[in-house]
């Protein structure tokens, strides 16, 4: 499923919770290094270097929100999940998003 992608890729935050307590931590760094860094260093260059898209939109709202090493890290996740639904799918990547269609 796509909303397994994160986890699988080690790119969620691990949480610790006892009673009351909720601590959300670090990312997990579980399953492939390889992955993990291939999407990060796309999440770059999407950020910085690529053509305005919803993706790029969606993660400066991020990075407003919760700072930019988060925003990265959440745009990696977020661009392995649409890779994966494209895989699936075996459509193209829209640059611009449909009223009906979801990443």
């Amino acid at each position: 499923r796509s909303k397994d992608v994160g986890p699988w890729a080690g790119l969620t935050p691990r949480r610790t919770q006892s009673g009351e307590m909720d601590i959300v931590g670090q990312i997990t760094r579980a399953g492939d290094r390889g992955l993990r860094t291939a999407l990060y260093q796309a999440a770059m260059i999407l950020m910085h270097r690529g053509a305005p898209n919803w993706l790029q939109s969606w993660a400066l709202k991020v990075a407003h929100r919760r700072g930019a090493k988060r925003a990265m890290i959440a745009l990696a996740r977020r661009i392995g999940v649409v890779l994966h639904r494209m895989w699936i799918d075996g459509t193209p990547f829209r640059y611009t998003q449909n009223s009906g269609a979801t990443a």
